[in-house]
């Protein structure tokens, strides 16, 4: 019964920080430009609004997989929301490779994306779904990579003879290794933490890796012919990846979330910090083309990867 009172918290508790925060980065964006911005309550409406519209789907649409992909996006981000949470809220809930799990769950919005835009039947979502996934195989490297620097200091803090270097692929047993020092406090942490945060635009789908949509190219790309209920579970599911994303980077690389003492303050300051970060990137920069973005990871992003990677076995 309390794991599934944790679970419907952290899904509630994600939606509805998803959604504010949605808003923060809408106002933002306005503010910069000289405009007033939406009301906090903006998101919600839209949502709302979306889901008492219905669904068209084309003749020339696969209706299963066109449907369905959103509905699994969706689940997969309350999923690694729901892991985040219980680890955070008591860390024996973590289970041996639940960072793997995450960094699986945290897949699926891309995936998912691409499998309904291919379903669609549009040439402009067959195009948004073709970038959408040559970003992936641009960013999931490097994502991966990064993480190790984490799995080598929770290695270390078990204390395992022989079996330093390996590992742990425990949240919990990376939550431990940071009780005395965050993993971003290293040379090599920081540098994952930067090709993570690099990733995290791109999995958002902002400026300036929003290729798949290029709502001035592509008019929506990957999301053209979406509307309704299905739209509003897509939307749904940006705006809590805006949330649970930057969960996922304290957790790993910056000490993790705490509920009590400096923690209560500490960590929305942390969240605060990430998501401005976000938000100025996709104001400050122009869209990349899509080779420029592989480019980026494949040449810039995973080398540095690699040596964070490096540096964290031999430092």
């Amino acid at each position: 019964m309390q794991t599934i009172l944790i679970v419907v918290a952290a899904v509630l508790g994600s939606i509805v920080l998803g959604l504010l925060f949605s808003w923060v980065d809408r106002l933002v964006t306005a503010r910069i430009q000289w405009r007033k911005g939406p009301p906090v309550y903006q998101p919600l409406a839209d949502i709302v609004k979306l889901l008492g519209k219905e669904t068209v789907v084309s003749e020339s649409a696969s209706l299963w997989p066109f449907l369905l992909a959103p509905v699994l996006g969706f689940a997969g981000v309350c999923a690694a929301a729901a892991i985040l949470w219980a680890v955070a809220i008591n860390p024996d809930a973590s289970f041996v490779g639940d960072l793997i799990v995450v960094i699986y769950f945290l897949t699926f919005p891309s995936l998912v994306l691409i499998l309904g835009a291919s379903a669609s039947g549009n040439p402009y979502g067959a195009v948004g779904a073709g970038r959408e996934m040559k970003l992936v195989i641009g960013y999931e490297l490097p994502f991966v990579l990064a993480m190790v620097p984490a799995i080598v200091a929770a290695g270390r803090a078990l204390s395992r003879p022989g079996f330093e270097l390996a590992g742990s692929f425990k949240l919990s047993a990376i939550l431990q290794a940071q009780q005395n020092g965050a993993v971003a406090g290293s040379l090599a942490g920081f540098l994952a933490l930067l090709c993570a945060m690099a990733v995290m635009q791109a999995k958002l789908g902002v400026v300036p890796f929003d290729q798949p949509e290029a709502e001035t190219e592509l008019t929506g790309g990957v999301i053209l012919e979406y509307s309704g209920p299905a739209l509003a579970m897509i939307k749904l599911m940006r705006a809590m990846l805006l949330f649970v994303l930057p969960l996922f980077i304290i957790t790993v690389f910056w000490g993790g979330v705490s509920l009590r003492g400096w923690g209560l303050l500490a960590t929305p300051l942390k969240v605060v910090v990430l998501l401005v970060v976000v938000v100025l990137m996709r104001n400050t920069n122009p869209r990349l083309r899509i080779e420029q973005a592989m480019k980026f990871f494949w040449f810039i992003v995973t080398p540095v990867a690699v040596i964070a990677s490096v540096l964290s076995a031999y430092a």
